[in-house]
Protein backbone atom coordinates (compact mmCIF):
# COMPACT_ATOMS: atom_id res chain seq x y z
CA UNK A 1 0.00 0.00 0.00
CA UNK A 2 1.44 3.33 -1.07
CA UNK A 3 0.94 6.33 1.17
CA UNK A 4 2.07 9.93 1.48
CA UNK A 5 2.81 11.40 4.89
CA UNK A 6 3.18 15.14 5.33
CA UNK A 7 4.81 17.18 8.05
CA UNK A 8 5.88 20.73 8.76
CA UNK A 9 2.69 22.76 8.93
CA UNK A 10 1.87 25.15 11.72
CA UNK A 11 1.21 28.71 12.79
CA UNK A 12 3.53 31.48 11.59
CA UNK A 13 3.43 35.26 11.50
CA UNK A 14 3.23 37.31 8.33
CA UNK A 15 6.59 37.35 6.61
CA UNK A 16 7.70 34.14 8.26
CA UNK A 17 8.77 30.84 6.74
CA UNK A 18 7.75 27.20 6.90
CA UNK A 19 9.03 24.07 5.24
CA UNK A 20 6.66 21.26 4.38
CA UNK A 21 7.82 17.72 3.75
CA UNK A 22 6.02 14.77 2.22
CA UNK A 23 7.44 11.26 2.17
CA UNK A 24 6.07 8.47 0.02
CA UNK A 25 6.29 4.94 1.37
CA UNK A 26 5.20 1.46 0.39
CA UNK A 27 5.92 -0.78 -2.58
CA UNK A 28 7.11 1.93 -4.94
CA UNK A 29 8.74 1.33 -8.29
CA UNK A 30 9.08 4.96 -9.33
CA UNK A 31 7.52 8.38 -8.86
CA UNK A 32 6.63 10.80 -11.64
CA UNK A 33 5.29 14.26 -10.77
CA UNK A 34 5.15 15.33 -7.12
CA UNK A 35 3.61 18.49 -5.83
CA UNK A 36 1.59 20.53 -3.42
CA UNK A 37 -1.99 21.72 -3.49
CA UNK A 38 -3.90 23.81 -0.99
CA UNK A 39 -7.48 24.43 0.00
CA UNK A 40 -8.68 27.40 2.00
CA UNK A 41 -12.09 27.42 3.71
CA UNK A 42 -14.86 27.95 1.18
CA UNK A 43 -12.50 27.73 -1.78
CA UNK A 44 -11.57 25.07 -4.29
CA UNK A 45 -8.34 23.14 -4.03
CA UNK A 46 -5.61 24.74 -6.15
CA UNK A 47 -2.21 23.70 -7.39
CA UNK A 48 0.61 25.46 -5.56
CA UNK A 49 3.74 23.86 -6.99
CA UNK A 50 4.64 20.78 -9.00
CA UNK A 51 8.00 19.19 -9.75
CA UNK A 52 8.63 16.49 -12.34
CA UNK A 53 10.96 13.55 -11.90
CA UNK A 54 13.47 15.48 -13.99
CA UNK A 55 13.29 18.55 -11.78
CA UNK A 56 11.13 20.87 -13.89
CA UNK A 57 8.85 23.02 -11.78
CA UNK A 58 5.60 24.91 -12.12
CA UNK A 59 4.11 27.36 -9.62
CA UNK A 60 0.88 29.15 -8.85
CA UNK A 61 1.43 32.76 -9.91
CA UNK A 62 0.78 34.16 -6.44
CA UNK A 63 3.59 32.11 -4.86
CA UNK A 64 6.27 32.60 -7.50
CA UNK A 65 9.41 34.02 -5.95
CA UNK A 66 8.29 33.09 -2.43
CA UNK A 67 7.83 29.30 -2.53
CA UNK A 68 10.29 26.69 -3.74
CA UNK A 69 9.44 23.06 -4.45
CA UNK A 70 12.19 20.43 -4.43
CA UNK A 71 12.49 16.68 -4.16
CA UNK A 72 14.90 14.02 -2.98
CA UNK A 73 14.36 11.04 -5.25
CA UNK A 74 16.48 8.76 -3.07
CA UNK A 75 14.13 9.44 -0.16
CA UNK A 76 10.90 9.59 -2.22
CA UNK A 77 10.29 12.96 -0.58
CA UNK A 78 9.05 16.30 -1.84
CA UNK A 79 9.51 19.59 -0.02
CA UNK A 80 7.89 23.00 -0.13
CA UNK A 81 9.90 25.89 1.26
CA UNK A 82 7.55 28.78 1.92
CA UNK A 83 9.01 32.23 2.57
CA UNK A 84 7.47 35.68 2.99
CA UNK A 85 4.20 34.09 4.01
CA UNK A 86 0.98 36.09 3.71
CA UNK A 87 -2.41 35.65 5.39
CA UNK A 88 -3.84 34.52 2.04
CA UNK A 89 -1.48 31.54 2.15
CA UNK A 90 -3.51 30.14 5.05
CA UNK A 91 -4.94 26.79 3.97
CA UNK A 92 -4.67 23.06 4.33
CA UNK A 93 -1.76 21.94 2.18
CA UNK A 94 -1.91 18.55 0.49
CA UNK A 95 0.91 16.56 -1.01
CA UNK A 96 0.18 14.86 -4.34
CA UNK A 97 2.20 12.38 -6.35
CA UNK A 98 1.92 10.15 -9.38
CA UNK A 99 3.39 6.85 -8.25
CA UNK A 100 4.07 3.60 -10.04
CA UNK A 101 3.83 0.85 -7.50
CA UNK A 102 5.60 -2.48 -7.78
CA UNK A 103 3.51 -4.64 -10.11
CA UNK A 104 0.92 -1.88 -10.36
CA UNK A 105 -0.26 0.79 -12.77
CA UNK A 106 0.52 4.46 -12.12
CA UNK A 107 -1.86 6.17 -9.76
CA UNK A 108 -2.36 9.56 -8.12
CA UNK A 109 -2.02 9.66 -4.37
CA UNK A 110 -2.82 12.33 -1.79
CA UNK A 111 -1.45 13.04 1.65
CA UNK A 112 -3.69 13.64 4.63
CA UNK A 113 -3.15 17.40 4.60
CA UNK A 114 -1.33 19.75 6.94
CA UNK A 115 -2.64 23.07 8.21
CA UNK A 116 -0.70 26.24 7.51
CA UNK A 117 -1.95 29.35 9.28
CA UNK A 118 -0.40 32.78 8.72
CA UNK A 119 -1.36 35.35 11.34
CA UNK A 120 -1.24 39.09 10.79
Amino acid sequence: QVQLVESGGGLVQVGGSLRLSCAASGRIFSINDMGWYRQAPGKQREMVAVITSGGSTNYLDSVKGRFTVSRDNAKNTVYLQMNSLKPEDTAVYYCNANIIGVAALPGWYWGQGTQVTVSS
